[in-house]
């Protein structure tokens, strides 16, 4: 074999060499659109081929995203190895782009570990008129199926019980919260999609959980970061192989579902998403532009199960552990609630007018945990402009939710957890703008009214009876997945004649 074939041979080599290659074009590149785009936001000055990755915390990036925007104010550029991103903060940037000039960031971005799991089509990371019908009919479905209504209601307050029921049952040993918790969040959305909820124990269900949990955790990493900068290195090892692994096993997991579902299928009994979307399908059939496929709905049905299960249970979550860090917050909750609904009777929508602190506590919870710091990154879909700044189209654009939410302008103290920030004088709860844990716009969290009605039934259920630490928390830690999450811990409950309590025992791991 000649020294020439064995050079080319080398995989590393080859790699490096391409790397090289690219490094010196993109550098003339990079210099010379730096100079004829004086017209785009500011930001700090990128190197050939990785950007500004160098100076990330790719671990917390939006920390370091909010700190660039101290420099360079509320709009401004990074480049993520080739990518040019148009960062955005503060409420009033954001609401500027995403509500008053929302047709001109309604895209969804094209993130390359995004793209590899859903190619277009559901309803998170869809594209164009496929993502608008598949929007449109998700959310009329869940209306029909009691998104916001008594209907889902009683069937969250039934799963209240079942969850009471699993805490209670491990009778003085220790167990993490995040499982069960996790269960009963995904049996809601479960409820609606698949027609049923699981036992806690199901192997499929677990299984399902399990899949969305690690590739939330997987998707916060910074090899996936990497990944999204160089798309072009994906046939290396990597952890997106690991998620696209996930997301396979996932998916045919859905499917047989869904052939179940066609199997028993019955026009005038809608039991389900499935079988409202295999109805559509059916009536669309004859239709060669239709949306209602089998890749649709599968992601679609993906999308829903994923939303539903992760950030529901991380808030409730959050607020668990936030009652525990500030009793004194948590006893004027369970006053509240002792007054208007008592031990006897299980919550109900129709108490939240009458709980106005409670109600505060809530919306606090959410703020203060910022479970979506980052967003999902959108896209520009014509050339436009924004603070006096020109966004071609088809940049990615990062909504920084972390910065509204903690934005000094609308927050007396953003960085305390402080209930007040939702009351006034008179102790009345107050809405606010800035609250914006969901987005907004036109890619707002289809199942907002969903989620505001579990975590409340939830957590006043929970806050009926105290909830007692063996330990002062002095800090809460938190570590970035997709979501941002509090790191695992473990309760301990047991059963006395009147009372159920819940101990908090430990955390663990470190970020």
């Amino acid at each position: 074999m000649s020294l020439l074939n064995l050079f080319i041979s080398d995989t590393v080599t080859l790699v490096l060499i391409f790397l090289l290659s690219v490094f010196c074009v993109m550098y003339f590149y990079t210099r010379y659109k730096t100079k004829a785009d004086l017209n785009l936001p500011p930001g700090p000055t990128p190197l050939p081929l990785i950007g500004n990755l160098h100076t990330l915390d790719l671990k917390m990036l939006y920390k370091s995203l909010m700190e660039l925007s101290e420099k360079y104010g509320s709009v401004f550029t990074i480049h993520l190895g080739l990518e040019r991103v148009v960062v955005l903060t503060g409420y009033k940037t954001v609401k500027e782009a995403l509500v008053d000039q929302a047709d001109e960031f309604a895209e969804r971005a094209k993130i390359a570990v995004l793209e590899m799991q859903a190619n277009e089509y559901g309803i998170s990371f869809g594209h164009g008129e496929s993502w608008k019908q598949m929007r449109r009919f998700a959310l009329t479905t869940l209306r029909n199926f009691g998104m916001g209504k008594k209907t889902i209601e009683d069937k969250i307050i039934e799963e209240t019980k079942f969850l009471v029921q699993e805490m209670e049952s491990h009778k003085g040993q220790p167990f993490d919260t995040a499982v069960i918790v996790t269960s009963a969040m995904a049996n809601i959305i479960c409820s609606i999609v698949f027609g049923n909820r699981f036992d806690y124990k199901d192997e499929i269900f677990l299984t399902l959980t399990e899949l969305v949990n690690e590739n939330f955790r997987l998707l916060g990493s910074s090899s996936i970061q990497m990944y999204n900068a160089f798309p072009i290195l994906g046939f290396l090892p990597g952890t997106h192989k690991k998620i696209f692994e996930n997301r396979t096993q996932m998916v045919q997991l859905i499917m047989n579902f869904c052939k179940e579902h066609q199997k028993m299928l019955n026009e005038n009994d809608i039991r389900s998403f499935i079988d409202a979307f295999l109805v559509k399908q059916r009536e669309e059939s004859k239709n060669p532009g239709c949306y209602f496929h089998d890749m649709n709905l599968v992601t679609s049905v993906t999308n829903l199960f994923a939303a539903g299960t992760d950030t529901s249970s991380s808030t409730l979550r959050w607020g668990i552990l936030l009652m525990v860090k500030y009793p004194e917050i948590q006893g004027k909750v369970q006053e509240e609630i002792e007054s208007v609904i008592g031990s006897e009777r299980s919550p109900r929508m129709e108490d939240r007018k009458y709980m106005p602190y409670t109600d505060a506590v809530l919306h606090e919870i959410q703020r203060f945990a910022n479970i979506i710091p980052m967003n999902i990154p959108h896209a520009t879909t014509k050339d436009t402009h924004l603070r006096g700044y020109f966004i071609p189209k088809g940049t990615q654009v990062i909504p920084l939710l972390a910065s509204v939410l903690y934005d000094k302008s609308q927050w007396e103290k953003p960085n305390e957890f402080n209930p007040s920030h939702f009351l006034d004088a008179e102790g009345r709860f107050v809405k606010k703008d800035a609250f914006m844990p969901f987005s907004a716009g036109q890619r707002i969290c289809i199942g907002e009214s969903l989620a505001k009605m579990e975590l409340f039934l939830f957590f006043t259920t929970l806050m009926q009876t105290p909830i007692k630490s063996t330990l002062y928390v002095a800090n809460i830690f938190s570590v970035l997945h997709f979501t941002l999450k509090v790191l695992d811990y473990k309760t301990l409950p047991w059963s006395c004649t009147f009372q159920r309590s819940v101990t908090v025992l430990h955390m663990k791991g470190a970020v």
